[in-house]
């Protein structure tokens, strides 16, 4: 007979931690994920703004699942799910492939949300991937250096003021170390600007920053942010955004138009498109931002084998966090282990535990909120880098990662500050392309955009 076959769709939290649970079972397991890599999230702003580099927050798959005998990983881009053949469909450039499974976990995560208004990403690019990460420090280093050949007041302005979209905890890390690095690291290093000048403006819809951490804590980000020179506009929302500008609209109905070239988008998600897949082959119904409503196991109504995790599941009272997707991951793992070994699971009903929340101000700057326990400061800052160090995977990117930390916040030095057109570009370029268009560039084809005909060549 052969083994159980089991198929994760996705590295991250969700889809390591289940593959990982996994490590006994009696079964094959296969991971499709569309990088190589397992990305720690939370730090990607510490790469956009130079503190880390990427390796140190996004280790290899193969490298961490090595011993790991009954895994396998396949770099994919998963396109269909066949629920009644029980089989995948997924390429890698422009090689087709099929996986089938007995069980499957879909845990493809979720990428920004623009609200509809899609087009808005040419100019503010999300922070979702390592792509966006690097895309964003070219933007954001390319924006002194372009400011610093300019003898326009106007335009040095322009290119010197930098609006985040999103109040969370992404965009309140965002601007303040964008403003520490206009203040500090970067002192000294232009002859034409002062990069002190600039302009970092923070915008959300809510009436304060980090709203979801409470009104005491929401104020004392608000005036710590104020203390470091970050601008709040607050009960506004984002109308427009172009190539020279962001449009504001507050809550009684006043536009503010922010001539501004380097924007960074952090507000809202959008589930993977594999949730809009399932819905169409299982009938399953999606939310808003295209999560999946699962049954009380984490499985699709009807279809016991499959189970979705992390930010594509829709449950009640449970945050798109890496929270969500360690804990449904180690429920579905241990759900799965008990049906192979036939036996009744501890529990069929997934609760989740919330383990609070936390965010960096600036340097030394945090606030935490643990249940009724609120933190501020540097006891706050403390228990960030701690907590972020312990769920790094990897003894050597720890260490890389603390290195980096101790030589960014008491040096004010960033070692990471490298930028290239092709990180710039890149992803605009490829978009401009069309689908398929890597595999069809390292085979050596000739192409157009998709905008263009054939005729055009």
């Amino acid at each position: 007979m052969t083994r159980h076959q089991i198929v994760i769709i996705g590295s991250g939290f969700a889809g390591l931690m289940a593959a990982r649970k996994l490590k006994k079972a009696n079964a094959d397991i296969t991971i499709l994920a569309r990088t190589s890599h397992h990305l720690f999230q939370p730090l990607l702003y510490q790469v956009a703004t130079g503190i880390l580099s990427e390796g140190e927050i996004a280790p290899t798959t193969r490298e961490i699942l090595r011993k790991q005998k009954n895994v396998t990983v396949k770099l994919a881009l998963v396109e269909d799910i066949d629920p009644i053949a029980k089989v995948v469909h997924w390429r890698n450039h422009n090689r087709q492939e099929t996986t089938a499974y007995d069980t499957l976990i879909v845990a493809a995560g979720a990428g920004q949300s623009y609200f509809g208004n899609d087009h808005f990403s040419v100019f503010a690019p999300g922070m979702k991937t390592i792509d966006d990460a690097l895309e964003l420090r070219a933007r954001i280093f390319g924006a002194f250096e372009l400011a610093e050949l300019e003898t326009d007041p106007q335009q040095i302005e322009k290119l010197l003021t930098f609006v985040v979209v999103g109040a969370g905890p992404t965009g309140v890390e965002m601007a303040g170390q964008i403003r520490e690095l206009a203040s500090h690291t970067l002192r000294g290093e232009f002859r034409n600007i002062d990069p002190a000048k600039a302009r970092v403006i923070l915008v959300d819809g809510a009436p304060g920053p980090l709203p979801v951490f409470g009104d005491k804590l929401s104020a004392v980000t608000a005036k710590e942010l104020a203390k470091i020179g970050v601008e709040q506009r607050m009960n506004c929302i984002v109308t427009n955004v172009d190539a020279q500008t962001v449009t504001l609209r507050n809550k009684d109905g006043i536009e503010e138009v922010i001539p501004s070239v380097c924007k960074v988008w952090a507000a809202g998600v959008q589930a993977s498109p594999l949730g809009a897949v399932l819905a169409e082959k299982t009938g399953v119904t999606l939310d808003r931002a295209g999560r999946v409503a699962v049954s009380p196991d984490l499985s699709i109504p009807g279809y016991p084998e499959i189970f979705v995790l992390g930010d594509m599941m829709a449950v009640p009272n449970v945050p798109g966090v890496a929270q969500g997707a360690i804990q449904s991951a180690r429920f579905v793992a241990q759900l799965i282990l008990a049906r192979l070994e036939n036996r009744q699971p501890k529990t069929k009903i997934f609760q989740y535990k919330d383990k609070g929340s936390m965010a960096t101000i600036s340097r030394c700057k945090a606030v935490v909120k643990i249940n009724k326990l609120h933190l501020r400061g540097f006891s706050a800052w403390v228990a960030w880098c701690f907590l972020h160090l312990l769920y790094i995977v990897g003894f050597k990117s720890q260490i890389g990662t603390l290195f980096h930390w101790v030589v960014s916040f008491i040096t004010n030095a960033r070692s990471q500050r490298t930028t290239t057109n092709q990180q710039l570009v890149g992803r605009l370029a490829l978009e401009e392309l069309g689908e398929g268009s890597s595999g069809k560039l390292v085979s050596g084809e000739k192409i157009t955009p998709d905008h263009q005909t054939d005729s055009a060549n």
